[in-house]
């Protein structure tokens, strides 16, 4: 069965490249299906919506662009998956030039944007 992922991504400046990851996961021997619960306009209420969505998936896929110094949402979101324990990683958007999260652990690594390492990646192998 495929994990439900949720992807934090800066809607701003990476919207393109998750759109490719959602394709991804719609491949045949994908291990992850996404549900698209991207908030497309601010909320006052978006951080707890984001933090009942992030916890309805078993896992976050944490888009890494060129401007994650500036990607509050992505920063608060990836905090939440910490606090409530489940289980992220940090993909590179770019081969190159991608920048990880303010909010990111020191031991997080930035992994490459490939199909056999993202299926191993969603598989446990971080």
């Amino acid at each position: 069965m495929a994990k439900r992922a949720f992807i934090s991504f800066d809607y701003e400046n990476d919207a393109r490249q998750k759109d490719l990851l959602v394709g991804q996961s719609k491949n045949p021997d994908s291990p992850f299906e996404i549900h698209d619960w991207s908030l497309k306009a601010p909320s006052y209420d978006w951080k707890a919506r984001a933090r009942r969505q992030i916890m309805a998936s078993g896992l976050v896929i944490v888009l890494c662009g060129r401007n994650m110094r500036t990607a509050t949402g992505v920063a608060v979101e990836l905090k939440i998956a910490q606090e409530e324990g489940i289980p992220y990683f940090l993909l590179a958007a770019y081969r190159s030039g991608s920048t990880r999260p303010t909010t990111a652990m020191l031991g997080d690594k930035l992994y490459e944007w490939t199909w056999p390492n993202l299926k191993a990646l969603v598989g446990g192998a971080r």
